[in-house]
């Protein structure tokens, strides 16, 4: 039987965190996962780094000033999957006054101290672009956060508890386990037992689920709550993304998504169930509507080209409307005698390295070592490099060079090898996906199927017909790889 001084269940974002610093700090450990990494609410975001502007409304501003900070920290440690983000925020006559907004902004502003990234201001007439796509001339006011690549911070995260002697399990679900002279003993899927000194429970939706397989009660309360998003063709031209109010109170972020589409969302629903996460005819209405109300470009529900949703598992605060319920984290450590546990209670992909590292102290995990500024996989990214990928041009087509530069980082050279030429890198199963790509993903990122392939690993999903995705399936089935 294995053995090891921490199991962690879930492979969403806080799982793969939590064990990314418990190896840099030296434990060995094992994450297991049911399913896919971020095959459900970590690929379901807003794909955004943030401070949480609107949260400064619900006076979290401890949670404002921890997300900016880790928004720093992201920018330098993985500057391939995540990049600066310029908000443009048109006021609307009838919601919250200008005055109000500006004032938000200021504060925002005050709470990244120090931050790298451009500070809020009123738009003038010189940059008529960022009025070019609004149905008439508001008072527009901007800011930047942050636009990341959410299954693929996901996965590094996992990749790098890998290179520091994690065990990393997906396809493997933890069926039970019991306390055993004050270790762990848990029984795993595929007749595997292992020991722990201590679980972390990173089941997401599934926390309390996974609490009942350990025989624990429930003591923080959960709120399951839906949050939907539609892509439809590109409704403007430029990088920058949208803030929009709406009558509810809420707001929607219309958002650039890869070279020719905008990304929409979210809603917040409550469900009862995480196997409740399918988009709803009604959101799809109340998403177009949102854009509709603001861009030149209506868009109707015919119009979406894809749709995802996600299940938060808010922690809860006792707000009546899943639109106020905190996004903060809450950790529970069991009071139950023996082998520790700590089950995480909500969070938000933005502060996942600090509740990791606020977790493992909880535990008492030692170690001089812990992720701070530490670079993520690939995101040592240098001069020379940028010169580098200018040659891959000379064979390479342009935006497959800027998709994989902007996946691996300088990773990417490792990938390619001494690869010159697009024959070089094998079958192409097509969108500028080559058989070089998919072995790294199986070797080096866990990847198992066609879907981890094309819409958590690449998000080249919507460039693929249905025949193009059974033949790759057909070769990661084969074992050719």
């Amino acid at each position: 039987m294995d053995s090891f001084d921490l199991l962690v269940v879930g492979g969403g974002i806080n799982g793969c965190a939590i064990a990314r610093d418990a190896s840099i700090r030296g434990a060995r450990v094992l994450l297991v996962e049911k399913d896919d990494l971020a095959a459900h609410t970590s690929s379901a975001s807003s794909k955004l780094i943030h401070g949480g502007l609107r949260y400064l409304e619900l006076g979290q501003l401890r949670l404002v000033r921890e997300s900016l900070a880790e928004r720093e920290i992201l920018l330098k440690t993985a500057p391939h999957i995540v990049r600066p983000l310029r908000f443009v925020l048109p006021h609307c006559p009838g919601m919250r006054p200008h005055w109000m907004i500006r004032l938000g902004l200021l504060l925002y502003d005050a709470l990244a101290f120090r931050g790298s990234l451009p500070r809020s201001r009123r738009v003038g007439r010189r940059e008529p672009m960022l009025q070019a796509p609004l149905t008439e001339r508001r008072r527009l006011l901007s800011y930047w956060d942050a636009w990341v690549d959410d299954s693929r911070l996901t996965v590094l995260n996992a990749v790098a508890a890998a290179e520091h002697g994690a065990e990393i399990a997906t396809r493997t679900e933890l069926l039970a386990a019991r306390r055993d002279g004050g270790r762990w003993t848990a029984d795993l899927s595929g007749d595997r037992r292992v020991s722990a000194g201590a679980i972390v429970n990173a089941g997401g939706p599934w926390v309390t689920d996974v609490l009942a397989r350990l025989g624990e009660p429930t003591r923080s309360g959960v709120r399951l709550v839906k949050g939907s998003h539609i892509v439809v063709p590109r409704l403007w031209e430029g990088d920058q993304a949208y803030i929009l109010q709406q009558a509810d109170r809420r707001v929607v972020f219309a958002l650039p998504f890869q070279e020719d589409l905008t990304l929409i969302g979210t809603t917040d629903i409550e469900v009862a169930r995480p196997e409740d996460a399918a988009i709803a005819g009604d959101e799809v209405r109340y998403l177009c509507e949102a854009a509709d109300r603001y861009f030149t470009r209506q868009v109707v529900p015919a119009d979406v080209l894809w749709s995802y949703s996600g299940v938060r598992a808010l922690h809860d605060d006792g707000h009546r409307s899943a639109r106020t319920v905190t996004r903060d984290y809450a950790l529970e450590l069991s009071d139950s005698p023996g082998a520790k546990l700590l089950s995480v209670f909500g969070g938000k992909i933005t502060t996942a390295r600090a509740l990791a590292q606020h977790a493992l102290d909880r535990l008492g995990v030692d170690g001089r070592r812990s992720t701070g500024w530490m670079m993520l996989p690939g995101g040592d990214l240098y001069p020379a490099f940028v010169d580098w990928l200018r040659g891959l041009t000379a064979w390479m087509p342009l935006l497959m060079v800027e998709r994989m530069s902007k996946a691996y980082g300088t990773r990417l050279k490792e990938l390619l090898g001494e690869a010159s030429g697009l024959d070089a890198l094998g079958r192409h199963f097509g969108g500028g996906l080559y058989e070089a790509e998919v072995r790294w993903l199986v070797d080096r990122e866990f990847a198992q199927t066609a879907e981890d392939v094309l819409w958590r690993r690449t998000k080249l999903g919507l460039r693929f017909t249905p025949p193009q995705v059974a033949a790759l399936e057909r070769f990661l089935a084969s074992g050719q790889r």
